[in-house]
């Protein structure tokens, strides 16, 4: 990518001290143009940018030793201590990411650090976009029927692999749901997760820090200790029920607001739904956490097992440049211009960044306990040229035993 430098030709420094401002021709005007040098921190050619957040950006990056394209997410430590329970938030997500493995949940695939600039690098499999930003794009704000439930059946097979490893994810939502270029759908974004112990004789919890929109009535009644199975059945069904209509179960003006409409009132289904569809959001968005659909009874209704057949055209992923192919200019790779530099030795090589690298994730310490993992963020390494920076903080539990519900504040890239 090309960067223009504009260096302007029109102040005028008068004899009494005072500027002007004149009118001048363009082609007095000064313009270079100044290309970005190819970077590569270990194995990883950076590209561009492809998203935001509260966290930090997600760039598209290259392994150039296998080819493979990948997403990294950039993290600044001095960013993470404002957020609250950021950088414990993080810590959580590589322990937790580092124990999975499932086609339908993102893949970790390399952690470094760079204690000296402050920088956490997460890299990731690389998706296109989140189904978030699908729906956005899309003129209806929904998906036809046959897409929802290629969507839901593909979150269902995740979220099941995650109870099953005792995994209780706490924030599911579009947003956090990443599609790759072949439609797999993938479960990301663990920052708030909870391993819940294997000793543990049920699946409870006492805290939430989901987003508001996707919180059960339990949540919104302040009850002590509630079910974190249940609790991640009721977001798939606000996000099946959003999918679907392009619609929202309960709103409110303030969280206020919404929490007493989730807390009191009933859900309406449309009537003009699948009455297949219309029983299985009734099971799974039921108000008694008890009588709530269980993934064995999703699994086993009529609608998750029909074979849906394509009879309308889908939501395409989202272009930047107004094409409609899933293949268009915007999908493609971003490192392309960068390889070229990097072959005529224009490249700031960073094999190592000051970063601690973790290539081996399986060979990270696993925690004694489920739920403490601060001190096993990093294993050290065995290399004299890295460093690892081990948390000495520990787990700081609620000594009330009450639910504590603190809003996400912090958005998905």
């Amino acid at each position: 990518m090309a960067i223009t430098r504009l260096t302007p030709l029109c102040w005028e420094d008068m004899d009494d001290g005072d500027f002007v401002i004149r009118t001048i021709p363009s082609d007095e005007i000064i313009c270079e143009t100044v290309e970005r040098k190819a970077k590569c921190i270990s194995k990883y050619l950076m590209g561009d940018v492809l998203g935001e957040g509260a966290y930090g950006k997600v760039k598209e990056v290259l392994d150039i030793v296998t080819l493979h394209r990948r997403a990294v997410k950039i993290m600044k430590k001095r960013k993470l201590r404002k957020i609250p329970h950021g950088e414990e938030n993080v810590k959580r997500e590589i322990w937790m990411l580092k124990r999975t493995s499932h086609k339908n949940v993102i893949e970790l695939v390399d952690v470094m650090q760079n204690k000296e600039r402050g920088k956490i690098y997460m890299v990731m499999d690389y998706c296109v976009c989140n189904m978030h930003e699908m729906l956005k794009k899309s003129a209806n704000h929904f998906f036809p029927e046959w897409q929802a439930h290629f969507y839901f059946t593909q979150l269902i097979e995740g979220l099941e692999y995650l109870h099953s490893m005792g995994i209780i994810h706490k924030d599911i939502k579009p947003s956090n749901l990443l599609i790759n270029m072949d439609q797999t759908l993938k479960i990301s974004d663990f920052g708030v997760a909870e391993q819940l112990n294997p000793f543990a004789p049920d699946d409870s919890c006492i805290t939430s820090q989901g987003s508001p929109m996707f919180q059960p009535p339990e949540i919104a009644n302040g009850v002590d200790v509630f079910s974190g199975y249940k609790l991640d059945i009721w977001a798939c069904g606000v996000t099946l029920f959003n999918i679907i209509t392009g619609q929202y179960p309960y709103e409110g003006d303030t969280i206020y607001r919404l929490f007493d409409n989730i807390g009191k009132k009933e859900c309406v289904i449309p009537t003009t739904l699948d009455p297949a569809l219309q029983k299985l959001l009734a099971g799974v968005l039921c108000r008694d956490f008890k009588k709530r659909f269980s993934i064995e009874e999703i699994r086993k209704h009529t609608w998750f097992r029909r074979n849906q057949h394509q009879v309308e055209k889908g939501v395409d992923f989202p272009s930047n440049d107004g094409h409609d192919s899933l293949l268009d200019e915007s999908k493609e790779l971003t490192t392309i211009p960068f390889l070229d530099r990097l072959n005529k030795d224009e490249a700031v090589l960073i094999p190592n960044d000051s970063c601690v690298l973790t290539s081996d994730i399986s060979a990270m310490d696993t925690p004694t306990r489920p739920d403490n993992f601060n001190n096993h963020f990093l294993r050290r390494q065995s290399t004299p040229e890295f460093e690892v920076e081990n948390s000495k903080d520990g787990d700081k539990k609620s000594k009330s035993g009450k639910s504590r519900f603190t809003p996400n504040t912090c958005k998905s890239m």
